[in-house]
């Protein structure tokens, strides 16, 4: 007798799977939205014709600057489901940045739900292109800096020179049943699915390539780990482009058969009426999410009876809120560590341990992958004694797009991925994370790079020199504090480089603080010592 065939790891192989498993349930909720399984199937069958017939190849970039909602889910399925490989970009960004990832991607088409939140991403990114065109030349597409883009859909505010998702959709008509399916049967389980940009330490983004098979595979651990179930209903605020809302998301949701319910922007009050009137059972985020949803004045009149499980992690989290989250929300809480390059996940805790357990440690690792702790020299370490964490498995990216240089400094010969965090293993083998990621600090549950925000500060006139680290505050975790050595010559004053870089950057990383100083702490080499910088915030934060 044949063994069972294993089920194929693609997205529109995924995507039918759970229409055969899950007709009739409710896939994803929206506002006046409510789509079943079957619904939701149909409604990305029209967008991959769409998207076929606007020409996007299998292996083209797609992107979606975006924020949660049925359209980007529609659209990024649809797109998947044609063959090309998804580029989200991260709504708070800033011209600047989304074109950067749009010049470096070749992305050939452009969905943007312009005027999210009154910011107008056409006309930034159009001028963020005249200023900085791409190293290609000029094209002739809608953003003329960016000759690989052929053409920008708008998802939100209509009224410009662009189409409209209605009229991108009515190019299904064009494309048959028959070409849809054998394009999603075209799609192989080892072919680019996503790239995610990542900023890491070095400057600019590189996008980090992750494969269908790889995505799936993962996330079937990471929904057996942390107990999502079939007929959850999951609030999802954790955005979609990133891997925590995407991944952790909307494929844990076909993976599971849960319903997806996206909140575009975390606000305790709607989330509440959310959780009441959805039935919400399940609620990941960051820890400021759980905070704002415990001290909101309202909560002691939500119906929150619905919730059961609490999955977060990105920053460190307090004994004393897992403790809260269990005794007034959630009776599961779950901590989960992982990263970009490692598809968003390298270990998962367990939803049972104590609270100090659940609050100190990140878990282990994913069943079929591995996390070590070295020293310098790679030699592993044993338990309690801190080094760096390292991970290796098919978690672990293809590489950084056409990066070769900077894939080779991220995974080793033996296929270890170098995260560059440090921490320890505990005696009963629960990962501890100590450190940063190379000084990377998290503002809100968004990873902040000091390189990235050092790089931008310095490109004022005014500045010689800029070191960035993150600071402790109440409400966000961290935020940003500047350390800035103005040219000789010219007077400099705080305000100026804070507001150079909101128009320039997304907000969570615009440093809240601005120091004006004649000099930063080095050592013998002429490296600025963060550390110091770092200890001397701690300093100031403790009166003793």
């Amino acid at each position: 007798m044949a063994a069972p065939t294993e089920p194929l790891r693609t997205v529109p192989a995924l995507l039918a799977r759970a229409v055969e498993r899950f007709p009739d349930l409710e896939a994803i909720v929206d506002g006046d939205v409510r789509w079943t399984f079957s619904e939701l199937a149909a409604e990305v069958r029209r967008c991959a014709a769409a998207v076929i017939a606007s020409g996007v190849q299998h292996g083209d970039r797609v992107s979606i600057w975006a924020p949660n909602g049925w359209r980007f889910v529609q659209v990024a399925l649809g797109a998947m489901s044609a063959g090309a490989v998804l580029v989200p970009i991260n709504t708070r960004y800033k011209g600047d940045e989304a074109n950067w990832i749009l010049a470096k991607s070749r992305a050939r088409l452009l969905f943007t739900d312009d005027g999210f939140l009154g910011n107008d991403y056409v006309a930034m990114l159009r001028q963020a292109s005249a200023e900085e065109p791409s190293e290609d030349g000029t094209g002739t597409g809608p953003v003329p800096g960016l000759p690989g883009l052929e053409e920008i859909v708008t998802l939100g505010r209509t009224g410009n020179d662009l189409p409209d998702l209605e009229t991108f959709l009515a190019r299904a008509a064009g494309v048959t049943d028959a070409e849809i399916r054998i394009r999603a049967a075209a799609v192989a389980e080892q072919d680019t699915s996503d790239m995610f940009f990542t900023s890491g330490t070095t400057g600019r983004p590189k996008g980090a390539m992750t494969s269908h098979r790889q995505n799936i595979r993962v996330y079937e651990a990471w929904t057996e780990g942390v107990g999502l179930r079939h007929g959850d209903r999951y609030l999802l605020v954790n955005p979609l482009f990133h891997t925590f809302g995407f991944k952790a998301g909307l494929l844990a949701c076909l993976i599971r058969g849960a319903t997806l319910v996206p909140q575009q922007v975390f606000d305790a009050k709607r989330s509440l009426q959310l959780i009441r009137d959805e039935r919400i059972t399940v609620v990941p985020g960051p820890p400021t999410l759980y905070a704002g949803l415990l001290d909101d004045p309202g909560r002691g009149d939500a119906d929150t009876s619905s919730l059961r499980l609490a999955v977060t992690g990105a920053a460190v989290v307090p004994v004393a809120l897992v403790e809260r989250m269990r005794a007034e929300l959630f009776p599961e809480v779950v901590i989960a560590y992982g990263m970009t390059e490692t598809c968003g996940t390298a270990t998962v805790g367990d939803p049972h341990a104590d609270a100090e357990t659940i609050s100190r440690t990140v878990g282990k690792a994913i069943p079929g992958s591995e996390v070590a702790v070295v020293d310098l020299d790679g030699t592993r370490l044993p338990q309690g004694e801190s080094g760096e964490v390292i991970v290796r498995g098919y978690n672990v990216m293809q590489g950084y797009f056409e990066d070769p240089v900077a894939t080779k400094a991220a995974i080793d010969p033996e296929g270890w991925l170098h995260t560059g965090d440090v921490g320890f293993m505990d005696e009963q083998g629960n990962l501890r994370i100590t450190d940063r990621v190379k000084d990377m600090f998290v503002v809100g549950g968004f990873n902040a790079y000091p390189a990235e925000i050092e790089q931008m500060i310095m490109r004022h006139p005014k500045v010689s020199e800029a070191a960035a680290v993150g600071i402790p505050d109440e409400r966000l975790g961290e935020v940003c504090r500047a350390y800035v050595i103005p040219r000789p010559g010219v007077e400099l004053v705080a305000a100026e480089i804070i507001e150079y870089c909101r128009e320039r950057l997304a907000n969570f990383k615009v440093p809240r603080e601005v120091l004006v100083v004649s000099e930063l702490p080095r050592n013998a080499s002429g490296k600025v010592l963060k550390y110091v910088l770092r200890q001397q915030a701690a300093g100031e934060a403790d009166p003793a």
